[in-house]
């Protein structure tokens, strides 16, 4: 299980791909070192909808048992027209020994990361990146900003849509704005609501998650032409601005959305890079490889997948060189799949939003399609 070629990682980025890369490598015997920027731990965003694939993939670091404990799991999503009126449910697909949709914050889910990395000593140093990445014939020279320099086996860029690793290893690249802004909020969760629910309405899909016994999430995508900015102070009437569309318990939780700064605003940008994601021993994943938007849930699992294929790559003994080019044939095409299916989405509302959609689209059943495609295996056999 020992990898002769990569002892020591560098991991640039402390968020989920990062910590779970952290968590899987040393399960190796692999020593992991993590630059974050941010000299604080602050959790960005409010919850997040973890499918049974990112389930399964936290069972292969061992937290997918404490995300179902301290999270609330239901069966799928009632969905519903602006006003309230029932249209249908969807039950999500399952795989064996998982529910189809687990909620919970992400701020648990980081801590259970972090508590994970803390029991194993990895050590971390907080407001940090990386100024120069170099690589040579023994490894990664990395330069950082806190004035360490090393050098590593192998560096992950786990840094995030705006990733320092990629422009150093590519030069910039384009992100596209895909018109629409998601705003989220943290609400008390009544006892009725036990599953997600969704609302459509002509101009915004609205939408309330439940994370625990006592609280849920509003989710609420909007078009937003140009991607405005908007001034902080002002968030909260915004985004109730954008509700008055809604009747029934979306116009209800509306009322209570009275404090800007726990209003989560995200403008939705998406980007996939072109294989390869990597240059000689650094890799990109997460994010900074293929930037989703959130319409199916699956930007944190796949992220999370593509540090656990991996890390299972590592442990067959390849070269770094074969290593790298037996993770593109596994992960390439499926999170092309995530993130272009999730574009065509967005596509969709859009043109419905414009009165200009000429298709029969059956977007449920295209989301159920896409959910079943990414419960197949993930860790498949390595012809080596």
């Amino acid at each position: 299980m020992t990898n002769q070629y990569v002892k020591k990682v560098l991991v640039v980025g402390g968020g989920i791909s990062g910590l779970s890369a952290a968590i899987a490598l040393n399960k190796m015997g692999i020593e992991v070192e993590i630059a974050e920027k941010e000299l604080e731990w602050n959790v960005y965003g409010v919850g997040i909808i973890q499918p049974p694939n990112a389930l399964r993939a936290l069972n292969e670091i061992g937290l997918a048992d404490a995300c179902m404990e301290q999270g609330t799991s239901y069966p799928g999503f009632d969905y519903y027209t602006g006003q309230g009126h029932f249209l249908f449910h969807t039950a999500s697909p399952t795989i064996e020994g998982y529910p189809g949709v687990n909620g919970i914050s992400r701020r648990k889910l980081h801590n259970f990361l972090f508590d994970a990395v803390s029991a194993i000593g990895t050590k971390i140093y907080m407001g940090t990146t990386v100024n120069k990445i170099e690589n040579k014939e023994n490894g990664v020279s990395v330069e950082m900003n806190n004035g360490i320099s090393a050098t590593y086996d192998l560096v992950i860029g786990s840094d995030g849509a705006n990733s320092k690793v990629r422009t150093l290893l590519f030069g910039e690249i384009e992100q596209r704005y895909s018109g629409q802004g998601v705003w989220r909020y943290n609400l008390p969760r009544p006892k009725e609501i036990d599953k997600g629910l969704f609302y459509y309405g002509k101009d915004a899909k609205a939408g309330l998650v439940p994370m625990s016994e006592d609280e849920m999430y509003l989710l609420v995508t909007t078009n937003e032409p140009g991607n405005p900015r908007f001034p902080k102070d002002q968030l909260h009437v915004l985004l109730k601005e954008r509700m008055t569309e809604f009747g029934g318990i979306i116009a209800d939780v509306a009322k209570q959305i009275v404090d800007p700064s726990q209003v989560v605003y995200r403008p939705i940008f998406t980007h996939l890079m072109p294989s390869p994601w990597y240059k000689g021993n650094v890799l990109l994943v997460g994010d900074a490889a293929h930037g989703t938007a959130p319409h199916l849930g699956q930007g944190a699992s796949i992220a999370i997948e593509d540090v656990i294929v991996l890390a299972d790559i590592l442990k067959h003994n390849l070269t770094v060189e074969e290593t790298m080019k037996v993770f593109m044939e596994k992960r390439f095409e499926r999170c092309k799949m995530i993130v272009e299916n999730s574009d065509q989405l967005v596509e969709w509302e859009l043109l419905t939003a414009a009165g200009k959609m000429t298709e029969k689209v059956n977007v449920g059943e295209f989301v159920k399609m896409t959910l079943e495609k990414m419960n197949e295996p993930f860790l498949t056999e390595l012809n080596v």
